[in-house]
C-alpha cells in the first residue's frame, strides 16, 4: 500500500505540473492570435477546449488505471461478493444475482472514487503549499519577499511597475514595449507563429499583435519581457519553484527586476 501511495503522489505531482504547463501553453496561443481576428479567435477557443478536455481525460484514465492496480482491489472484490449475497431473497425476482453484484460493486466504486477525489484535492493543496515554500526560500536567499499581484491581463506589467523607482503607468509600459518590438521586428518576428498551422507570422500579423499590446487585450509573455528589459535597460529574473531562474537582459548591470511564476 505504501508503494501505491508513493506512486499516486508522484502521479498527482505530474498532473499538477502538466496542468500548469498547459495553462502557460494556452496563454501563449492566446497571445499569438490578435483579438481583432474573429475567425482565428473562434478556432482558438475550440482548440483550447479540446486541449483541456484531452488532458483531463488523460489524467482521469491514468488515475483509474492506478486505482485498478491498488493492492486492496481483491478485498473490494470479496466485499462486493459478500454484499451481493446478502438479502437476496428479499429482492425482486427480476433482479439477477449478477445484476445485484454489479450494482453493489458500482456503489462501492463510486464511494471509493469520491474518497480518491477528496485525497487528490488535499494533495494538490499540499503541492501548492510546497511550491510557495520553495519560492519563499528562493526569494529569501535574495532578501526579497513575495507580493501578490491581481491576476489579469495586466499582471506582468503591474509587477514590473511595482518595482520601478520612477512613476510610470501600465499604458506607458505597454506602449513602450510595443514601440520597441515594432522597431526591432526582425528580432521578434521569427518567434511568432500561427497556433493552427505553425506558419511564421507575416509582418502584418506581427504589427497587429503589437497593436493589441497597446490596446491592453493581450497578457504579457517572455517576448514582451525581453522588449521591456531593453526598454528599461534592466535585467529581469523569472523565478519558478521547479525550474532554474530565467534571466532576461543579462547584458545590463542594474539591479534586476524579479517576477515569480
Amino acid at each position: 500500500m505504501d508503494d501505491f501511495q508513493r506512486e499516486r503522489e508522484r502521479m498527482l505531482r505530474r498532473h499538477y505540473r502538466e496542468k500548469k504547463e498547459l495553462v502557460a501553453r494556452i496563454q501563449g496561443m492566446k497571445n499569438s492570435v490578435p483579438k481583432t481576428d474573429k475567425k482565428r479567435r473562434k478556432q482558438l477557443l475550440l482548440d483550447v477546449a479540446r486541449l483541456e478536455a484531452e488532458l483531463e481525460q488523460k489524467h482521469q484514465q491514468e488515475m483509474e488505471t492506478l486505482q485498478e492496480s491498488c493492492p486492496d482491489n481483491s478485498i473490494l472484490d470479496l466485499v462486493t461478493e459478500d454484499l451481493a449475497k446478502m438479502d437476496l431473497e428479499n429482492q425482486p425476482p427480476s433482479v439477477s444475482r449478477a445484476q445485484k453484484r454489479r450494482e453493489r460493486r458500482a456503489a462501492l466504486q463510486r464511494e471509493r472514487q469520491g474518497s480518491f477525489a477528496e485525497m487528490e484535492m488535499e494533495h494538490l493543496a499540499s503541492f501548492r503549499r510546497e511550491e510557495e515554500e520553495k519560492l519563499s526560500a528562493i526569494l529569501g536567499s535574495k532578501n526579497l519577499e513575495m507580493k501578490d499581484i491581481p491576476t489579469d491581463r495586466h499582471c506582468m506589467y503591474r509587477a514590473i511597475q511595482d518595482q520601478l523607482v520612477f512613476s510610470v503607468t501600465i499604458e506607458s509600459l505597454r506602449n513602450r514595449t510595443a514601440m520597441y518590438m515594432r522597431k526591432h521586428v526582425d528580432d521578434f518576428l521569427p518567434f511568432f507563429s500561427d497556433p493552427e498551422t505553425g506558419d511564421i507570422f507575416s509582418r502584418d500579423d506581427f504589427l497587429s499583435y503589437c497593436d493589441d499590446i497597446v490596446c491592453g487585450v493581450l497578457w504579457g509573455s517572455q517576448l514582451e519581457l525581453r522588449a521591456l528589459s531593453h526598454v528599461l535597460q534592466t535585467p529581469i529574473e523569472v523565478i519558478q519553484a521547479e525550474s532554474p531562474t530565467l534571466v532576461i537582459g543579462e547584458e545590463y548591470t542594474q539591479k534586476p527586476l524579479t517576477l515569480v511564476y
